[in-house]
């Protein structure tokens, strides 16, 4: 099975006389569609909003997209909320969930009006004495113990750092209401990637089900149910991808066998994806540089671990496409790797590819979301552009590549350049 890139091997030499590779390139039209397509899943809740996780593809130009779409932002730090500041993103549109959290973060927060989502217990006096309590906020939950769907694990709350205990949740939400709160929202993140349409309605039915619980113990007025993201993209070609519109409907069968009967009807829905909203409407663009013939066969690109490090990090699979030769035979075996320093930098290892040739060009599936965001600059390797395709088949360039300028910036005691 494969995977069809959004651009040709035409469309590639066009956008490399422009922008040299490597590239990050988003496909604009598909990020619009697929966004309405979330909104339509949730349509049934009317106060439903999704709050993109700016961590994931942190780019103004992105974020004004899916604000023209009805998006708001999930930040996690001070930058991520100046962000969202510059592209007009302010208030109760902004949902500020972070853990560890500086001081100032939660000042800059409170000023810019976000609902705050507090990741602990103590954090309740911390915020008191930096920026003070706000009248509505949100607590992440952690149940603790495994998360499984049909007996198989999908992740471990319990060795997760993040969240209230059960417990913590009512002690919080007493304290809060003390200190002036008086609305709610609570929040919880329980697996990473998931490809189960079963995901979110469980977790719905968990958060659900608390709410009922803690308005009986606290009489707190919960307005809002926040789902976050944890919704994953089938990477792999054989995997059946997510349908939004069918976990739209389990989270909404939820909502009515729980919520609605406890008179808790018109509680809104928050998500915050990031993959899901980004992750296959972009990629990375790289040239073959070398190849090498040694105990494996190498193909070596000008891309690297520092423009896309979850295989590095994660031996994270990431399809691979060799533009023009897309109906090839895939009938050899290479490790196509960057040129770090690091025996790790390997896009793909072993993967079975048509003959590639010097010159080549390949496109990285899936690299929209946590693809560019994760970059560093070991062995002084420089960040890549970004590039948007754009509706109407032009592109723009929505971040310019590095420079060795940019590298020395910092050394305020060289004049290099």
């Amino acid at each position: 099975m494969k995977k069809i890139p959004f651009i040709t091997k035409e469309q590639a030499e066009e956008l490399k006389k422009q922008y040299p590779t490597p590239f990050h390139l988003y496909d604009e039209k598909a990020i619009r569609e697929n966004a309405r397509k979330v909104k339509e899943a949730f349509s049934w809740n009317k106060g439903f909003k999704e709050y993109f996780a700016v961590k994931a593809t942190p780019n103004p130009t992105i974020l004004q997209i899916l604000k023209e779409e009805g998006c708001g932002t999930d930040c996690s730090s001070y930058t991520e909320l100046l962000m969202s500041e510059a592209v007009g993103i302010t208030g109760s549109d902004i949902m500020f969930s972070s853990n560890v959290t500086p001081g100032e973060d939660f000042v800059l927060a409170r000023k810019l009006g976000a609902t705050i989502n507090l990741d602990d217990f103590t954090h309740i006096d911390f915020l008191e004495k930096v920026a003070g309590i706000p009248e509505t906020i949100s607590c992440r939950y952690n149940p603790g113990g495994l998360f499984q769907i049909n007996n198989d694990i999908m992740d471990t709350p319990g060795e997760a750092k993040y969240g209230f205990t059960r417990e913590q949740l009512t002690q919080g939400f007493k304290k809060l209401m003390e200190k002036g709160a008086k609305h709610f929202g609570i929040h919880a993140f329980l697996a990473s990637n998931t490809v189960a349409n079963e995901y979110y309605p469980k977790l719905a039915r968990i958060l659900f089900q608390t709410a009922v619980e803690l308005k009986k113990e606290t009489g707190a007025d919960i307005t809002f149910i926040n789902l976050s993201g944890g919704v994953g993209i089938a990477y792999t070609p054989d995997k059946e991808p997510n349908d939004i519109m069918a976990i739209g409907a389990g989270v909404k069968e939820a909502f009515e066998e729980i919520l609605v009967p406890a008179g808790m009807g018109d509680i809104a829905i928050f998500t915050e994806m990031g993959r899901f909203m980004l992750a296959p409407y972009g990629c990375l663009v790289t040239t073959v540089l070398h190849e090498k013939h040694t105990y494996k066969e190498y193909i070596g690109v000008d891309a690297c671990a520092a423009n896309l490090m979850r295989p590095a990090i994660y031996g994270a699979y990431h399809h691979i496409t060799v533009l023009g030769k897309e109906n090839a035979p895939c009938d050899h075996k290479y490790d196509v790797t960057g040129g770090l320093c690091e025996n790790n930098d390997k896009f793909a290892i072993d993967r079975m590819l048509p003959k590639i040739d010097i010159g080549d060009i390949l496109v990285i599936h899936d690299t929209g979301a946590h693809g560019f965001s994760m970059g560093y600059n070991y062995n002084g390797k420089l960040r890549s552009a970004e590039v948007l395709l754009k509706e109407d088949g032009t592109s723009q360039l929505i971040r310019r590549a590095e420079t060795p300028k940019d590298y020395f910036a910092t050394f305020d005691f060289m004049n290099i350049f």
